[in-house]
């Protein structure tokens, strides 16, 4: 990783700019090109550096539901139901924490039945007892990670 590469990444984590073309915007800020900026984006994904790019959308906006949940995997299975869930489109990110309830990941389903049928699904799947999490409140954070 450069310094182009740490400046694109701290840009980007601001959002794009709100214009007609974005990325020409950018290369201009950034003092570079377009085509350059889209290369380095698409490396520091397949290299896993980055491992999301996209828009956030407010999905009980649009109609839909989530949550936040967990599971208590055992530790020989862990890499295993990771791989399960890792394969369901409804499953945003999951990630491993140091506690009983060892595996959480978030949710989003296009109604609340089909978050329910997930959840069940989850279940069924690993054979565990899951944790659902539901929002109760909003809070909107500004986080931003400088490299």
């Amino acid at each position: 990783m450069d310094d182009l590469d740490r400046r694109l990444i701290n840009r980007l984590q601001l959002g794009l700019p709100l214009v007609r073309h974005p990325w020409q915007a950018l290369a201009t800020e950034l003092e570079s090109s377009s085509t350059e900026l889209l290369g380095r984006l698409h490396v520091l994904l397949d290299d896993g550096v980055l491992t999301r790019f996209g828009p956030m959308f407010d999905i009980e906006r649009l109609g839909g539901a989530f949550t936040l949940a967990a599971l208590a995997v055992p530790e020989e299975r862990f890499d295993d139901v990771a791989e399960q869930l890792h394969g369901m489109p409804e499953v945003a990110h999951n990630y491993r924490r140091e506690h009983t309830w060892n595996m959480w990941f978030v949710l989003a389903c296009a109604t609340e039945l089909d978050l329910t049928e997930t959840l069940q699904h989850i279940e069924t799947l690993t054979g565990l007892s899951l944790l659902n999490l539901p929002k109760e409140e909003t809070y909107h954070v500004g986080l931003y990670f400088p490299i």
